[in-house]
């Protein structure tokens, strides 16, 4: 029977929208304070004033610093002198790796390549200035770096028309057409943020060009579908292949257009896979709590494998938050001896948040209680809130770069799976997100032992599962350093991988997608640890795709071929509904 109409007795009952006092003295202070947020797009005043003042202050207490950032405000503009007369040679300081605002030739050219010098030698100087002051917080200082890059990146010179060689080039030669096309993409993309729609334009419909891997939903629950995928070979392994995505992003990301779907792939490799599909929340489910996402979606979906093909042991592989998950799910499992788990394969996911990357910005006690605030009026934390908070921590490529094509040189991006998957964006529950942000990036409690799961503790270190470990090199999410933690907090069985990308094209790195290269090196149980910087030293870089090497590494902990198991099990209550990719990727 269709699970949405009967859901799980045991799942939480459906909250109220609101409290029953809704005008209460503290509601009226959320209300508030949620006003106050989508003003800010959801950044917290408070947080942002206590990081200034407690740099400020320490700024101000020290005389001598502010000598040494005079001093070092006085060579910078002795090397753009330097330069522009001839005396130094050119450039006096390079853009960062990632920075591409001013790639083009035509930035080489006077005077917009001293205009471009004389900009990053700025942010090199606030760079200097926001850190390394002595006594200030660490996340105040990260704030602080945080929001004057952000300032900076919006006084750029490469946005301003008359100040970016490239818009004048291609004003110049089109006759100002780019800026009329420019003027109609902006008023293009206002209609649709008015009318509450998302930018995707893309023409990749879920289901069509996307998603397309053939499949069936075999289990549906009030927070998951779980899809088994079709075989594509005489014999399969025997142990079938368990992925938990995240859900703060759909799950097609793993299964994008068919040359770059690393679930139809694993599927031509002679695995039988099953993945979750998790339901897009509302307010319904402002309640859910992290914890059902562990009962409802992994646990309940591993039920459902083993009962459909009758495995034993099960590969489980978790993305982002989905392996954090999974992590946590086989810590409990081994903790009440649940030997199931043959493998754990985790995808740019963290276990250990000491060196989360630049989303520890988010998740100071202020910001976060302005998150509650803004969770508690809505039930969910829409997904444009998400959206921009990732955008910002790589606002030059994500934001600016991309209005200045759009908008100054009237140019679109050419459409691709990847930008239409990233459009179809999810929201988050109010339960779950704030216990996720707090118990885990705040606090740390599971690396530091403090997490428990049906009123215990839980440990990495009671998994005894070998663990096969991806990170990708430019990851601002998870930082693979960070992913790399795990290896401090469990000592068995460890294949640590390095791949190039960041968290979303590093994962989705198919073979014979160019340009593409990893490093990879195995940690046996009983063997020393080594720190991550050893270990890129150590690794071997190889070209190409990972893919290959985590099937092969599969294969070697799995059994000997078998006929396919058939799609889902109607005596046991997983009948085949319906064909992937399901109902619960659809919603908005």
């Amino acid at each position: 029977m269709d699970a949405l109409a009967n859901p799980p007795p045991n799942l939480p009952p459906k909250p109220e929208a609101l409290p029953e006092t809704p005008w209460s003295l503290a509601n009226l202070d959320r209300r508030i304070h949620a006003a106050e947020a989508r003003l800010t797009q959801g950044l917290s005043l408070e947080a942002l004033a206590l990081a200034f003042f407690d740099w400020g202050m320490h700024l101000a207490n020290a005389p001598y610093h502010r000598i040494d950032l005079a001093r070092l405000a006085w060579q910078q503009a002795r090397r753009l002198f330097a330069t522009a007369l001839g005396i130094a040679p050119a450039p006096c300081i390079a853009p960062q790796p990632n920075d591409h605002r001013f790639a083009s030739p035509a930035w080489q050219s006077q005077p917009f390549a001293l205009i471009e010098q004389a900009f990053l030698l700025t942010e090199a100087w606030w760079q200097a200035a926001t850190t390394g002051l002595p006594g200030v917080e660490t996340a105040h200082e990260r704030i602080v770096s945080f929001a004057m890059r952000q300032f900076l990146d919006v006084a750029s010179p490469s946005n301003v028309p008359w100040l970016n060689p490239e818009v004048i080039e291609a004003t110049w030669q089109s006759g100002a057409r780019n800026l009329l096309d420019g003027l109609a993409n902006a008023a293009a993309d206002l209609r649709h943020l008015a009318a509450g729609d998302t930018l995707d334009e893309t023409g990749f419909k879920v289901g069509r060009d996307v998603a397309v891997t053939p499949g069936r939903v075999v289990l549906r629950n009030a927070l998951m579908e779980l899809i088994q995928y079709a075989p594509a070979t005489p014999t399969v392994r025997p142990e079938p292949v368990l992925i938990v995505p995240a859900w703060i992003m759909k799950y097609y990301i793993l299964d994008l257009s068919p040359q770059n779907s690393l679930i139809r792939w694993l599927v031509g490799q002679g695995y039988t896979v099953f993945c979750i599909s998790w339901r897009n929340p509302d307010a319904s489910m402002a309640d859910t709590s992290f914890d059902d996402y562990r009962r409802h979606g992994v646990m309940a979906a591993l039920d459902a494998v083993t009962a459909i093909t009758g495995a034993k042991r099960v590969h489980a592989a978790g993305y982002c938050l989905g392996g954090t998950l999974l992590a946590i799910a086989a810590a409990t499992m081994a903790g009440c001896g649940d030997e199931r788990l043959a493998s754990v394969t985790l995808f740019a996911a963290q276990t250990d948040f000491t060196e989360a990357g630049e989303l520890q910005l988010f998740t100071t006690e202020a910001q976060l209680a302005t998150l509650d605030d803004i969770m508690w009026e809505h039930g969910t934390l829409d997904s444009r809130q998400m959206a921009g908070a990732f955008q910002l921590l790589r606002s030059n490529d994500l934001v600016w770069s991309r209005m200045i094509r759009s908008y100054l040189l009237g140019q679109r991006e050419t459409p691709s799976d990847l930008m239409a998957w990233n459009a179809d964006a999810t929201r988050m529950p109010y339960r779950m997100h704030s216990e996720y942000l707090r118990r885990l990036f705040l606090h740390n409690d599971l690396a530091e032992g403090r997490f428990d799961v049906e009123g215990r503790p839980i440990s990495i270190a009671d998994i005894h599962a070998p663990f096969f470990m991806v990170g990708t090199e430019t990851d601002h999410v998870a930082p693979w350093r960070s992913v790399y933690k795990l290896q401090l907090l469990n000592d068995g069985d460890n294949t640590f991988v390095l791949t190039s990308g960041g968290h979303n094209a590093g994962i989705v790195s198919e073979p014979g997608h160019p340009h593409r290269h990893f490093r990879i090196r195995e940690r046996l149980r009983g063997e020393r640890y080594i720190g991550p910087d050893e270990w890129a030293d150590l690794a071997v870089v190889e070209d190409g795709s990972w893919w290959p090497i985590w099937a092969a590494w599969l294969g070697e902990r799995s059994g000997t071929p078998i006929p396919p198991p058939p799609i889902g099990a109607p005596d046991r209550s997983y009948a085949p509904l319906d064909a992937a990719p399901g109902r619960y990727v659809m919603e908005r």
